[in-house]
């Protein structure tokens, strides 16, 4: 569960009241919502969507809530929102509860389509830097960490339990431990929130400005098994392609007499490619035949896009372009993330 305090409702500062509102629809008709209710937690400040999806709450003090947004029928929706003024959240998009896959992707629509192009936007929810706290310094012995990203960076996340959606979050996620860390605009208190609670997760690369979306393995089987941990979706569709970093430890070589080698132990980290069919997880093969046979029917036309492109298939960016040369082959295809991000 997720520990800590959000907010503290008694802080309140002058008398000066502001008003948050916004508007509401549905993510699969894109009709509006009427009738949810929008409160925020711990306060008495509640209000119901009406005329159209709109909401509107009046005479909120300064300050940091939670606001919760919850629609019969709906997933419900969870914001950290900072008002400092009045605040237009502007459109925010809910999914009917219970929303399922039916294209088999990787990502649950939800993640996919909701309110991600905000998470570019300077929307109250996530006002702040990228300042560290509360994270005490690593051992001097050990160097490198454990952090997929080191950054904090502005999340979106689904979680399994009613498909709730958290917003206005800045996250990073422990690789060793399988947890996310989660912190808001200038709180001192960082909390922790374990990985087998969250379905998917998508955040903007703070220093590249794209989105990068991670789902759990416990969602698919590699050799019949559910897998721990998150792999980075990077190519959605037939046949997404993604990726999973591994850290381990590397202990110190250092020889006190001959005065060579490591002196510290060191974390390194390495990607692993794989593809996901009928909710399995594959290594991607590293033969370029075997690579090709997956693609069944138009293997031989991959071979010959392979071939005229001049493509890598050990590098990255070539299995990023031949995945998504393949899924763009059918119906409805989306390229997910506009470049690929070889960390």
């Amino acid at each position: 569960m997720i520990v800590g305090s959000y907010n503290n409702v008694s802080g309140q500062a002058g008398d000066e009241k502001f008003t948050i509102k916004g508007q509401l629809k549905d993510g699969l008709t894109e009709g509006r919502i009427n009738g949810a209710s929008v409160t925020l937690r711990e306060t008495a400040f509640a209000a119901n969507s009406k005329n159209g999806g709109n909401f509107q709450l009046e005479n909120v003090y300064s300050n940091r809530f939670i606001l919760n947004i919850n629609a019969e029928g709906y997933q419900s929706y969870q914001s950290v929102v900072n008002v400092r003024g009045n605040v237009d959240l502007g459109m925010i998009t809910l999914f009917p509860l219970g929303y399922e896959n039916p294209e088999e992707n990787a990502l649950q629509k939800t993640i996919r389509a909701t309110n991600i192009s905000e998470l570019f936007t300077k929307r109250p929810n996530f006002i702040g830097g990228n300042q560290v706290f509360g994270i005490p310094p690593e051992p001097k012995r050990l160097e490198g960490n454990f952090y997929l990203d080191p950054k904090w960076n502005k999340a979106s996340i689904l979680l399994y339990r009613d498909y709730e959606v958290l917003e206005g979050y800045f996250a990073r996620y422990n690789i060793s431990t399988n947890t996310f860390e989660l912190r808001v605009d200038e709180e001192d208190m960082i909390t922790t929130l374990p990985g087998l609670r969250v379905q998917n997760i998508v955040w903007v690369d703070e220093s590249a400005n794209v989105p990068r979306y991670f789902v759990n393995g416990m969602d698919f089987k590699e050799d019949g098994v559910p897998i721990s941990g998150f792999f980075e979706v990077l190519v959605e569709g037939q046949l997404p392609l993604v990726r999973r970093t591994i850290a381990s430890i590397r202990s110190s070589n250092y020889n006190e007499a001959l005065m060579v080698g490591e002196r510290n132990d060191q974390v390194k980290k390495r990607n692993s490619y794989y593809y996901i069919q009928d909710k399995n997880i594959h290594k991607v093969p590293t033969s370029r035949k075997k690579l090709v046979a997956i693609f069944g029917e138009q293997s031989e036309e991959m071979e010959s896009f392979i071939k005229d492109n001049s493509l890598n298939l050990k590098s990255p960016s070539g299995l990023f372009t031949i995945f998504t040369h393949y899924n763009s082959r059918f119906d409805g295809y989306e390229p997910l993330i506009p470049k690929l991000l070889e960390d």
